[in-house]
């Protein structure tokens, strides 16, 4: 299995290392800072040969020049991303296959956040690497595009093993469990990991990765099914889960 270190970057953003132990490639889950991933290479002593990146926004590139400056890796982005990512090597889409070693990530293109965004999907590992498309009790906010297309990415989440870690790009936890408890405030789960975010938080970590079995129990955005998730936002049980999801992601942005 595969060594992964994550740490904070910027004010909220996530930091990963993915190391594979048997070929000692390493890979870089985009680069927010490059002070906090060169730090964290330093203290691994793992050698970075990838970056992999997520979607264009500054917040996920910024430190990308001096990091490949410092370590040569091969910097692989979406193609639909253009030149708004620095120093790209690799450009990648829908079904590529992206390597780390002997590590292999199938792209999904899942947009809704951004246009350009990616998800790397690490089936043998049970990893997924979603940037700002999912969050620990959340999701992205939307910002170029209908809702109904960021609730069909996360929509491919679902069907995968419960088990997955699912490796998010910034730290909200606390924001989202007050708005999913003020959603689900009768979700009994819900309330056990909100309850555990605090306490994580006042020991300085943070509840990343999650698995989806955690999410499908207790994040509102991939719970449009449920009736009670309805009912809190003024729809009929059994309402089109995206006009669910929809009025969910409108009511978060006013929150």
């Amino acid at each position: 299995m595969p060594e992964i270190r994550t740490f904070l970057c910027r004010s909220d953003n996530i930091g990963v290392l993915l190391h594979d132990p048997a070929s000692g490639a390493c890979a870089a889950i985009d680069v927010p800072e490059a002070g906090p991933v060169l730090r964290a290479l330093d203290e691994t002593g793992w050698r970075l040969t990838d970056i992999l990146v997520t979607h264009r926004h500054f917040d996920h590139v910024e430190g990308i020049p001096e990091v490949k400056a410092r370590t040569g890796a091969r910097v692989t982005a979406p193609e639909k991303a253009g030149d708004a990512v620095p120093e790209v090597d690799v450009r990648v889409a829908e079904g590529d296959t992206v390597a780390v070693g002997g590590l292999a990530a199938a792209v999904w293109e899942t947009p809704g956040h951004c246009a350009d965004h990616v998800t790397y999907w690490f089936e043998r590992e049970r990893l997924v690497f979603a940037g700002d498309t999912l969050f620990t009790l959340g999701c992205g906010r939307v910002m170029e595009s209908p809702p109904e297309v960021l609730w069909r990415s996360l929509s491919r989440f679902l069907p995968l093993p419960d088990e997955t870690a699912i490796y998010s790009g910034h730290d909200y936890v606390l924001s989202n469990a007050r708005f999913a408890l003020a959603a689900e405030p009768g979700n009994g789960n819900l309330k056990a990991r909100a309850d555990l975010a605090e306490r994580v938080k006042r020991d300085g970590r943070f509840l990343i990765p999650t698995t989806l079995g955690e999410e499908k129990a207790t994040n509102p955005f991939l719970r449009a099914t449920e009736p009670a998730l309805a009912r809190a936002v003024n729809l009929a049980p059994g309402s089109d889960p995206a006009a669910v999801f929809t009025a969910l992601r409108e009511w978060k942005n006013r929150f």
